[in-house]
């Protein structure tokens, strides 16, 4: 029996999907858009494909569309997207190793007793969308800046409201260019507001009205602006984690690296921006659009820069790995703080949008991360 064209041509399509988040694209620069586009899907809600292709034909079989045989196309998908849910199962120990590289078997002590938090299983399988938890309250477009829209934060914490929590400020990727709050890292932001932080995801000047460094510049009033209101949240404003993703991370990573300087805080140049520690999420480290190396955290690392947690994947095909591998080999060269690079096997660009059996774990890893460095200052 023929299988017929339209169940064929899905299978075929999601076929082609899973070759390339197996092995992306990097070259040229439209046909790896594409390929990140599609590998996030693929590699973040694997699981989510893999019900579509059952269902589908389990729909065909039961139709009389295709017999048993004819089902074989559906098999050989479902083992490519078996490789991929490998792929991202090996995340856990792949933060583990580099957990234990940077900080020593200590790290699983400060940890939560060294026990590793379960995966929330039926949240990956059944909810991987981000949608905030009921004991997690936001405080919407609040303005740290005079750059309407583009200088407004939303802070997340739990409705207990707890006091004397650490602060995580977030800023989302988007090459500069586009990108806003609340829509990268939300089960990071979710899971740490839980805990007790008090969370800030913001939006930030971009291009082309923006240029480097004004994002910079706002990365740093945001920085200012937790230090003088984040105790009314609950915060205690003298621990400030800095994350961010893709291009967030980028500027992240530069804002630890350029505490309290002028250059960078123009008519605030007094303030306190220093910072706690640094989460890299499928980072930027290079240079910003053509400009020189000053606009590149490769230019600013230092000996008493804080400490890293930087995690890339093997297979981005927007922010290349090499850069990542660059970026952490020459602060574990210079700093005299932990650098943790975790190098994640499989993962696409934007791999922190979801519930997936992947972030999730880099979750974990940034939590045991966050206690080390709260329990060694």
């Amino acid at each position: 029996m023929t299988p017929p064209i339209g169940y064929l041509t899905a299978i075929a399509l999601t076929a082609i999907c899973v070759v390339l988040a197996l092995r992306p694209i990097n070259r040229p620069w439209s046909l790896a858009y594409l390929s990140f586009r599609i590998g996030i899907v693929i590699n973040e809600l694997s699981i989510v494909v893999l019900y579509w292709i059952l269902a589908s034909t389990a729909l065909a079989l039961g139709q009389g569309s295709i017999d048993a045989p004819g089902a074989w196309p559906a098999v050989v998908v479902a083992g490519g997207l078996a490789v991929v849910v490998r792929r991202g199962l090996r995340t856990g120990p792949a933060v583990d190793h580099a957990l234990t590289e940077a900080l020593g078997n200590g790290w699983r002590a400060a940890a939560d007793a060294g026990r590793r938090p379960r995966l929330p299983l039926l949240r990956i399988l059944f909810l991987p969308v981000p949608f905030r938890p009921r004991d997690v309250e936001r405080h919407a477009n609040i303005s740290y800046g005079d750059a309407g829209r583009r200088n407004l934060l939303d802070v997340y914490r739990h409705r207990s409201r707890p006091s004397g929590g650490p602060v995580l400020i977030h800023l989302h990727g988007g090459g500069f260019y586009s990108g806003r709050k609340n829509s990268q890292s939300l089960p990071l932001i979710h899971r740490l507001a839980r805990r007790g932080w008090v969370c800030i995801s913001a939006n930030y000047r971009l291009r082309p009205a923006a240029q480097f460094p004004d994002h910079l510049v706002d990365l740093k009033k945001i920085i200012a602006w937790a230090r003088e209101h984040a105790h009314e949240y609950g915060a205690d404003p003298s621990t400030i984690f800095v994350s961010g993703s893709s291009a967030g991370g980028h500027l992240s990573s530069m804002a630890a690296l350029t505490p309290n300087d002028p250059a960078f805080q123009p008519g605030f140049e007094h303030a306190d921006t220093s910072v706690t520690a640094v989460v890299s999420l499928n980072g930027w480290y290079g240079n910003y659009y053509g400009q020189g190396p000053e606009s590149s955290p490769l230019a600013y690392v230092r000996q008493d820069a804080p400490p890293f947690f930087i995690a890339h994947g093997d297979r981005d095909s927007i922010a290349d790995v090499e850069g990542a591998r660059l970026f952490a080999g020459k602060l574990r060269s210079t700093s005299s703080a932990p650098v943790v690079y975790a190098e994640l096997p499989g993962a696409q660009h934007a791999f922190d949008l979801f519930h997936s059996l992947r972030f999730e774990r880099v979750v974990d890893g940034v939590e045991a991360f966050a206690a080390w460095v709260l329990a060694h200052r």
